[in-house]
């Protein structure tokens, strides 16, 4: 037991914790565990404009929690262009947004009808 308490204290003293954690951790995504489901992280808005040429959608949302944003009407990039075509004025949407690139694009949503 003494020998085992003297081993560990050894490998803690040269900084093999952490990467025993890591080793612990393997083959688990730690970011999945502790960030809550994209359902959850979905916001609701209304589409407002829409505008093919920049590839742009213009959105009355609520609180973009996982951005740290309030309510507001915004524009938004769209991660797939050919959700242009699937969204019209006056639609009420759930969505995630994300800072892709430096710009904030919407990365998913849902047509709620």
């Amino acid at each position: 037991m003494k020998r085992l308490f003297l081993t560990l204290a050894s490998l803690l003293a040269l900084g093999a914790a952490p990467s025993f954690a890591a080793d612990m951790h393997a083959g688990h995504d730690m970011d999945a565990m502790t960030k809550p489901a994209a359902a959850e992280q979905m916001s609701e808005g209304t589409i407002k404009k829409i505008d093919k040429a920049s590839g742009k959608v213009t959105i009355q949302h609520g609180p973009l929690e996982r951005l740290q944003m309030p309510a507001m009407t915004m524009a938004f990039k769209l991660k797939n262009a050919a959700w242009l075509d699937q969204m019209k004025v006056g639609d009420k949407i759930r969505f995630v947004a994300d800072k892709l690139d430096g710009a904030l694009t919407v990365v998913e949503f849902q047509a709620l009808r």
